[in-house]
């Protein structure tokens, strides 16, 4: 079982951790890789960098187009996601438990926020977060651990955050990374839509999916 004894803060990665926001996303910017004549994502996607976020790759994939680009995959991107978004089994479980048991709850994620906040009202319009940041709002993104620090500033200094009170849960080695840097408790769920999960890391605690997680919540005696 997981000690959650002294868990305060819980934080969580948002694409492909608590959304299922990939499908959008491929349809999406496959539409704006044709208006530009570029082959498919499954095509160009290895242009990306693994560091930075969606939006932020775009000058990599689009080059001088980019802010044209990015301008029309959000447009599009709001279009179709309402019909397609969805969470996975057993999110929303952990999220009342933790809610139920005085855990603060926080969205830390590169996604820029017009996004990131539509998708979250139909997705969870009845769960509290303490604090949501988004990409370019603190100062660095993940896999820094800017974003942990700031989510937390009101909270807890740096030096403050220890694993058995913070735990920062993600898909991704981004928010991996950023839980290690910033001496929180790294959890893993499922495996990164990038497929660039990395070799195992005793540093992170895995989990095959929700489900396993929310069955391992629970007290040590």
């Amino acid at each position: 079982m997981l000690d959650i004894s002294k868990l305060k803060y819980a934080l969580f990665d948002w694409d492909n951790t608590l959304a299922e926001s990939r499908t959008s996303l491929v349809e999406a910017v496959n539409i704006v890789l044709k208006i530009y004549h570029l082959p498919i994502w499954e095509k160009v996607k290895h242009l990306r960098d693994c560091n930075l976020s969606f939006k932020d790759n775009f000058p990599r994939i689009f080059g001088n187009m980019a802010e044209d680009a990015y301008e029309k995959y959000r447009e599009i991107y709001l279009q179709l996601m309402p019909a397609k978004i969805k969470t996975f089994p057993f999110v929303t479980e952990i999220l009342k438990e933790l809610n139920c048991r005085g855990v603060l709850l926080y969205i830390v994620s590169n996604k820029e926020r017009i996004l990131l906040e539509r998708e979250k009202d139909l997705l969870f319009p009845d769960i509290y977060f303490r604090k949501i940041v988004c990409g370019h709002e603190a100062p660095e993104d993940k896999p820094s651990p800017q974003q942990i620090f700031y989510a937390l500033s009101e909270e807890l200094k740096p030096e403050e955050i220890t694993p058995e009170e913070v735990w920062m849960v993600g898909d991704s080695p981004m928010d991996s990374q950023s839980a290690v840097q910033a001496n929180a408790s790294a959890i893993r769920i499922g495996k990164s839509i990038w497929g660039d999960e990395g070799n195992p890391d005793n540093h992170i605690i895995y989990f095959n999916d929700f489900k396993e997680f929310y069955q391992k919540l629970g007290t040590k005696s």
